[in-house]
């Protein structure tokens, strides 16, 4: 019999990032529930977020930002620069 797989680990790329919700809803259902429903599995979900702007962003932004990140558990290792 063959040895089954032990490790699953994928990511996706939103390609619209104002339908956040719907999509992380979507793979909350069609995926990770699927793991999460096994007694043994150790799931973990990471969410990262990157963006870029020419002309650079506004003190308010990074204020707004950081502060957001902050207060929802974001790592504190990266962020603007």
């Amino acid at each position: 019999m063959p040895q089954l797989p032990t490790h699953f680990r994928r990511w996706v790329e939103l390609k619209e990032p104002e339908r956040l919700a719907r999509d992380a809803g979507r793979i909350a259902q069609e995926v990770v529930s699927h793991l999460t429903s096994l007694v043994d599995a150790d799931v973990k979900v990471t969410i990262e977020v990157e963006a870029t702007s020419g002309d650079g962003f506004g003190e308010e932004v990074v204020r707004n930002v950081s502060e957001n990140a902050d207060a929802l558990g974001f790592d504190k290792t990266s962020g603007f620069s």
